[in-house]
Parts: structure tokens; sequence; C-alpha cells
């Protein structure tokens, strides 16, 4: 059901790419784009009782501008830096609604996506009006592609998995002289993968303020899913800037089909290592096999624990949350979002010794306050019934 490993490598440095002052920069650019708003930070207080800790709060990203899902914060920002660069402005100086009037013609972005960063991508390049040719890996869900051709981009489906299609996003881009607006990094491809990452931050400066208003200084723990590790080293950056790394647990979590993040801190180098094969798993957001280098020095740094889970965690995840117990919020939760709610309930309930001892060590008992982010709802309709009605893959 559940690996984990504690990380032997930790020394709690924080990364300068990922700061308080780089995620208030993100955050003032994001409230400025029409329809923002803020995300619920939601409080689970019987779904706490129940599983022995204190409090849980879950960062429901269902909500992010009528996309049901967070990518669109790191895409966004990205093509606001390269537009800014492109017309010598300051971020500050975007506006979403008049660079195109700046520009002689629309520009074209390109990306690979298993669905969510794909349709951030689309999104913004059409709020901005520009153009996007999104590539898909074998296997993409009609959802995901319907959405994203919905936003006005092209939409193409490879034959090949998630790492090979953004290798073929790549080569396209560099033939074609488009922009490449990549979520994962490369030597020689840094610059807009750590845009990316610092976008994300603003989904963790808001869960921050949010948490003071609740009177929670810090969490004790902070759970965080990862494909490349994009999101988590950027929000986890974040965290360890404004709390430092030492005041909370982070637990970091992926599938066991594409657990690059696992495997790369269970090598006795710490170095990254690179999981091949078709990386099937209904987690399609998390299913990648090659680690961001971008992040990955600070998940390095900071991660406590990484831990490997099958797809029935995370669909058990998406069954509490969808399910809530009585007084407790409903949280429509999608396959990638659901992964850590599932594995606070495997932790909590599970009767092997290893996984207890690993609990304990890692302090989730009765002082426990636990952060989740739940980075996308429903986006593939049919599945999320057929998971949450009909009982797939049960735990």
């Amino acid at each position: 059901m559940l690996r984990i490993t504690e990380n032997p490598f930790y020394n709690g440095e924080a990364d300068p790419l990922f700061t308080v002052a780089i995620a208030e920069e993100a955050h003032r650019f994001h409230a400025k784009i029409p329809g923002y708003a803020e995300t619920p930070l939601v409080s689970l207080d019987k779904l706490a009782a129940k599983l022995g800790v204190k409090a849980i709060y879950v960062k429901d990203e269902s909500k992010r501008f009528g996309l049901n899902a967070f990518k669109v914060l790191g895409g966004s920002y990205a093509l606001g830096k390269l537009l800014a660069e492109k017309l010598n402005l300051s971020i500050a100086d975007i506006d979403f609604s008049k660079v195109s009037q700046q520009l002689p013609q629309p520009l074209t972005f390109t990306t690979a996506t298993a669905g969510n960063h794909g349709t951030g991508v689309a999104w913004a390049a059409r709020e901005m009006g520009q153009k996007a040719v999104v590539f898909m890996p074998k296997g993409a869900a009609a959802a995901s592609v319907n959405r994203i051709k919905g936003l006005g981009a092209e939409c193409i489906v490879t034959d090949c998995n998630y790492d090979d299609t953004v290798r073929l996003a790549s080569k396209t881009a560099e033939e074609q002289g488009w922009t490449l607006v990549q979520d994962t990094a490369w030597e020689g491809y840094e610059q807009i993968p750590t845009w990316i990452s610092q976008g994300y931050t603003t989904m963790a400066a808001e869960a921050a303020a949010q948490l003071r208003a609740l009177g929670v200084d810090a969490p004790t723990h902070i759970m965080l899913q990862a494909g490349v590790g994009a999101m988590a080293g950027g929000v986890l950056g974040f965290f360890a800037s404004l709390y430092g790394a030492d005041r909370f647990c982070s637990i970091i979590s992926e599938p066991d089909t594409a657990d690059c993040l696992y495997q790369s801190i269970s090598s006795a180098s710490g170095e990254r290592v690179a999981v091949g094969g078709s990386l099937n798993s209904i987690m399609a957001g998390l299913a990648c096999g090659e680690v961001n280098p971008v992040t990955w020095g600070l998940l390095r740094n900071c991660g406590n624990a990484f831990v490997r889970v099958k797809d029935s965690v995370s669909a058990t995840g998406m069954r509490l949350l969808g399910n809530p117990l009585k007084g407790d919020p409903q949280i429509i939760s999608g396959e990638s979002g659901a992964i850590n709610a599932g594995l606070l309930y495997a932790l909590a309930t599970s009767s092997d010794q290893d996984v207890r001892q690993a609990k304990e060590r890692l302090g989730i008992n009765e002082h426990a306050s636990i952060l989740i982010f739940s980075t996308e709802g429903d986006t593939n309709e049919d599945r999320y019934r057929d998971i949450v009605w009909n009982g797939a893959w049960p735990l």
C-alpha cells in the first residue's frame, strides 16, 4: 500500500529561489488577474479527531480561476515573466487585458502536460491574447484534451509516456520557433521552470495567511505531492523561508509507479534517479519519471520523509474528502489532489509495524496540525464517479 523513507540528506537549508519576497511578487501578479480569488482553506475537525491528530487543514484548489486545479498559477506567472521580459517591463506592469496590444503579433507557447499544467498554459495564453500548442502523453483523458481545446489551444496526443512527450514538445518548439513553457528543467533550460515553481508559491502564501487568520502560527506537518517536484519544491521552499524548515515536518508523496523522488532520496548519493516505463497511475498529474533539477536540491535539503503509494491510497482520499464525516465540509478532490488525504488515513490506520513506527517518528499524533493541498478537483469526471460512486481502486 505504501512505503516510507526518511531523508538521510536533510540539512534544513532554504533556497534563495523560493522566498517570502518572491511569493509576494507572484501573489501580487495573480491578484491582478480578472477573476482572482483566494481558494478556500478548509478545516476537517471531525476527520482529525477520527484519525487521532489535532487538526487537518486542506487547501482546496478546485476553485482556482474556474479551472478546477492549481496549475494555472505556475503557467500564468511564467507567461507574465516571459512577456515582461519581451516588452522590457517589470512583471508588476503586465496587464492581462492589454498585453496583446503591445506585441506586433501573438507569440506561440507550447508545453507537455498530463492535463492541468497544459490547461493553465492554454488559459493564460488565451487571456493574454497569445497562442498555445499543448502535447499530451499516450492515454490522456478525453476530458483533459477537450478542456484544453475548449480554451482555444491546439492539443496533440502522442504515442509515448510523459517524459518522452516533454522531449517531443521541446524539439518541436525549437524547430518551430515557439516558446516552451515546461514545469520541469534540464541543463540549459532552468529559468522558465523556476518561474513556474515560483508561481505556485501564491497558493502557499494564501494558505499561510489563512492559517494565521485561524490563529495557527504554523502547522506541525505539511504534506505535498510530487510529479517532477515543481510544486512540492516551490511550496516547501516558501514555507522553509517563512517558518524555517526545522519548525515543521514535511512529507513528500508520489505514485509507486512513478517514484522518481523516492528512488532519488533512497539512493546512496542522493542524486536524481530517473524512473522509466509507462508510468501508469490514476494520478496522471504525478505520473512523471524524471525529477526537476531546479527544485531537487531544496527537496533533498528540507524534505523530512518521502512516500510512494499505490493508486488505492489516492482513491481512498477521494472518497474520504467527497463523503466527509458529519460536521466536516465536502471537498471534491481528484486523483492527484487526494493522495495526501488518503496517505494520512493510511498512516493513521495501518497495522503494519514499520508504518506505525515511521508515523511515530514523524510525530503524527494528537499534537499534529497537518496542512494538505488538494491540488485538483474532478478533472476527469467519469473516473471520479467510478472511484467515489463505484468504489474502484479499494484500499
